[in-house]
């Protein structure tokens, strides 16, 4: 079987010393696949995968990707490694046109590369293209994190990881976040996914995880996972049918 193209063992984060918030989490993220974390709030997801991204101090475990360990790298040298992050918010340069968003996201890649790849992402994203000269501020909701994902997908990344994209989106939007990720899934691109939507979440993911206080503490096939009971004690804090009406809670 082959090496996971993402893999995360034991990590241990946090932004003050001493005071974890990821407290020994493990993941395996396969090629080609979806990989969702849920936890209720404050379970550390966000802090989890922007430690993976290299944003939150790690001070225990590793992070491996396609075999690298790239767990002391750098935020900003993780794109060249092959990972790209789109964080929730301030993920584009609101005041630059999309295509200028476009270029300084791809400004990493040899210089003759960069239209070919905008062009690229154009045809994978067609609203863009018809609003390539407006300023991304401008954009609605899925539109803008639209240009979030091409920006990341445009120096052709190993693994995409994207926190909470369906945050603050009307239903209409998600959904076509949630389309617009399948899709890439499809064309080859591996993708870790925090999301606090569950069932959006679930119905394109392969696989995920339950982290509850920093912890991954349940895992298994996406699409089992809605209806399973543990998922329900642990994320949304139901009780188990066994448990006795007096009992503590």
């Amino acid at each position: 079987m082959n090496e996971p193209v993402l893999l995360v063992r034991d990590l241990v984060a946090g932004y003050e010393p001493g005071v974890p918030i990821v407290r020994g989490a493990s993941i395996a993220v396969n090629k080609r696949e979806i990989v969702v974390v849920l936890g209720p709030n404050g379970a550390g997801k966000s802090s989890f995968i922007k430690a993976v991204a290299g944003l939150v101090p790690i001070t225990g475990g590793t992070v491996l990707l396609d075999g690298k360990d790239i767990t002391a790298a750098p935020a900003h040298n993780m794109v060249r490694l092959g990972l790209a992050f789109v964080p929730q918010t301030e993920n584009i340069f609101p005041l630059m046109s999309v295509e200028d968003n476009l270029k300084v996201a791809g400004g990493i890649l040899p210089p003759r590369e960069v239209p070919k790849r905008i062009d690229e992402m154009y045809a994978a994203f067609p609203d863009l293209a018809s609003h390539r000269r407006i300023a991304a501020g401008n954009l609605s909701g899925g539109q803008r994190q639209m240009l979030a994902v091409a920006r990341a997908l445009i120096v052709h990344p190993k693994v995409l990881v994207l926190d909470e994209p369906s945050a603050g989106l009307s239903p209409k939007f998600v959904s076509m976040v949630f389309e617009m990720l399948s899709t890439i899934r499809k064309s080859g691109v591996t993708i870790l996914l925090v999301e606090q939507n569950a069932r959006a979440a679930l119905a394109i993911g392969d696989r995920a995880y339950v982290l509850v206080e920093g912890k991954d503490r349940h895992e298994g096939v996406a699409s089992e996972l809605w209806n399973d009971p543990v998922v329900a004690e642990l994320y949304l804090g139901q009780r188990s049918a066994h448990a006795k009406t007096g009992d503590a809670p």
